[in-house]
């Protein structure tokens, strides 16, 4: 079968050029398509449900929505775990399914479900819903709401949250690929009605009756139309409420044909809904925080590009003073990341080209065997993006050219010492009938070293096998480097039955000198080292094989007393510090710690900017308590460092400075 594919392609070289350009014209369209992030996405198939409960503690939590939601998920089909998060105001259930039951059916049975778990919640205790169609890595673009300087007294917190809310959401849904905009932190606007007891009794009227005339108060109601004149005339009862002095001026009860008026009875002021979270920035207090969350599976790079380019336009649309400050961006993560990817294969490709033209001693068989790098990574990639794998750093990172071309180099060293063995008879021919010699030997050689390369392949991707039936957070993690590795080395296969042997009978000729070139100097300098020690070897087996038994059981000792990792640690760039506050910390009193620790941090010239996430969110994926604190520690490039050039030593002076408080 081998002989017949390499007769075949020789034969029909033209054909052959076309496969090869074809698959640089897949390679090339599937490289501007692929999805490219920073690491795979290891999030298990999840879905949250999440539950606020403004006034429940979290035994009533945990008793009254946590249960009922549990057991209804607890018979649903393909479901692998449930586990849940209660906590004062809040219910978080994570339901996990398995990975063959896709990202769409699970939400649908989910949603089957919650409205029996509804009925089971009692009223007025909170309505379940599930969280965003997102993952682990779904944050891709988080900023905060700044305010320049000489604007600073006219914009509260409690007004940065209705821009927010109200400006910045709204324009920045419907982005392709964006499945939430989560807010954090500030004030939610709502108005108060503070009632005053003695009032009430003393005109005998109770809460009941205030809440009723407030809730009757506020409404639209339609009557239908009338016709006059030809004419439909359509009927409109609007009775909402749209500011404080509406909310005053609604009748309550009337005595003694006097009205009873909400300000007669109660002050009536903006307020704020109870809060779980805030958001702090460089030491200048609270701030306001949106998240824009990524739909699942979608491409980090086109979504990114899309949301940067509609914050630019959302700017122009705010109050004069705000502005959209992104302090997070999975951009600069995928940039550095790709361009650590790129140097490596570049850097790898080159060092492969210049030792395989420096042994081999010919630039010609040098550059054939180089080009087989470039066309068998083209190939992993264009299979990359038809089987939905990212390109990452794991899936690229792993990529080995020296395995790849090993195959190319044995065939055309094999070839092109044929060729100079019969280059007397290769001398005396020109035209067709050269190049038919010269198809033959490359047919003939081909053939021949082959089959010992196609073994050696082969066994390689045997060995990937096991990888390749990981399951779970595992499987996720391995497999995409397990399968970009044998997607490479399959089109290096193809292309060592193919493409080498034609271009080896094209563009191959015998060598001059080719026992006196720095090449072979090199070889024959190997081989007098070598040919002592393996004489010795034979001479002495049973030492050799003692020698070798010592290492293996070296190796074996050596290996349990290895430190082991899941993965290596990937440097992002920036810090995270999560501080330990005593449990029961007030949220007012969270704030002000955050802000300190974010001023002396500030005082390190590497710095950049400081924002700490406090507590949970609105949408609360992560539900922290209030008492819990993401610092996150922008820092400067490296050039720009002052104090020290020590990630290490940065941070061991940051824990420093920050044990004072």
């Amino acid at each position: 079968m081998i002989d017949k594919i390499i007769a075949l392609s020789i034969k029909n070289k033209l054909l052959v050029f076309i496969h090869v350009a074809a698959i640089i014209g897949w390679g090339i369209y599937s490289l501007a398509h692929i999805p490219i992030d920073a690491v795979p996405d290891i999030t298990n198939n999840q879905v949250q449900i999440i539950t606020t409960s403004k006034n429940l503690s979290t035994q009533d939590i945990e008793q009254f929505i946590t249960y009922p939601i549990e057991l209804e998920m607890a018979n649903l089909p393909g479901l692998k775990e449930i586990r849940s998060v209660s906590k004062f105001g809040l219910s978080v259930v994570t339901v996990v399914f398995e990975e063959s039951m896709g990202t769409y059916l699970p939400r649908q049975l989910i949603a089957e479900k919650i409205k029996a778990a509804t009925e089971s919640i009692p009223d007025g205790f909170g309505t379940p819903e599930m969280g965003p169609i997102s993952t682990g890595l779904g944050e891709i673009y988080q900023y905060v709401l700044d305010v320049e300087p000489e604007f600073k007294d006219q914009y509260t917190v409690m007004e940065l949250r209705t821009i927010q809310d109200w400006i910045i959401k709204r324009q920045m849904s419907g982005i392709e690929g964006v499945v939430e905009i989560n807010t954090w932190g500030g004030k939610l606007k709502q108005y108060e009605v503070a009632i005053n007891p003695e009032k009430l009794r003393s005109m005998n009227i109770s809460i009941t009756e205030v809440f009723d005339a407030l809730e009757q108060n506020n409404s639209v109601t339609g009557a239908g139309y009338i016709e006059k004149d030809n004419q439909s005339y359509f009927i409109r009862g609007e009775g909402l409420v749209g500011s404080i002095h509406d909310i005053k001026d609604v009748v309550v009860t009337n005595i003694n044909n006097i009205p009873v008026y909400i300000s007669d009875l109660a002050e009536v002021n903006y307020g704020f809904a109870p809060r779980f979270g805030a958001i702090t920035g460089n030491g200048e207090g609270e701030k306001v925080m949106g998240q824009v969350m990524l739909l699942k599976d979608a491409n980090t790079n086109e979504v990114l590009a899309r949301v940067i380019e509609r914050v630019a336009e959302i700017q122009k649309s705010l109050p004069e003073g705000v502005v959209i400050n992104p302090f997070l961006e999975r951009g600069e993560l995928i940039d550095k990341t790709t361009f650590t990817v790129a140097e490596n294969l570049i850097l790898g490709a080159l060092i492969v080209i210049f030792i395989v033209v420096l042994l081999l001693g010919n630039l010609r068989a040098g550059l054939l065997i180089a080009s087989i790098i470039p066309l068998s990574l083209l190939f992993a990639i264009s299979l990359m993006n038809a089987f939905g794998i990212s390109a990452n750093l794991m899936s690229l990172g792993a990529i080995d050219f020296g395995i790849i071309i090993d195959g190319a180099i044995i065939i055309v060293e094999y070839v092109l010492y044929s060729m100079t063995m019969n280059s007397e008879a290769l001398r005396g021919l020109t035209g067709n009938e050269l190049q038919l010699e010269k198809d033959k030997i490359s047919n003939k050689n081909s053939s021949k070293m082959m089959r010992s390369a196609i073994f050696g392949q082969l066994i390689i991707l045997i060995v990937f096998i096991p990888i390749l039936t990981l399951s779970g957070v595992e499987g996720k993690m391995f497999r995409p480097m397990a399968l970009t590795f044998s997607f490479a080395l399959i089109g290096a296969m193809l292309l060592c039955l193919t493409y080498v042997p034609v271009m080896s009978a094209l563009f191959l000729k015998p060598q001059e000198n080719a026992g006196n070139n720095f090449a072979s100097k090199i070889t024959n300098f190997f081989e007098a080292m070598f040919d002592p020690v393996i004489e010795l070897a034979f001479k002495y087996k049973k030492i050799m094989l003692v020698m070798a038994a010592a290492f293996l059981m070296g190796s074996f000792s050596l290996f349990s007393s290895m430190g082991g990792e899941f993965i290596p640690q990937l440097d992002e760039g920036d810090l995270v510090i999560q501080p330990n506050i005593p449990v029961g910390t007030s949220l007012t009193e969270t704030i002000e710690l955050s802000s300190k620790m974010e001023s002396l941090l500030l005082e390190f010239k590497e710095v950049k900017q400081v924002v700490s996430r406090i507590g949970a969110a609105e949408v609360p994926t992560d539900p922290m308590n209030m008492e819990e604190i993401d610092v996150i520690v922008k820092l400067h490039p490296k050039d720009k460092w002052e104090v020290t050039d020590s990630k290490e030593e940065l941070i061991a002076m940051m824990n420093e400075k920050l044990m004072i408080i």
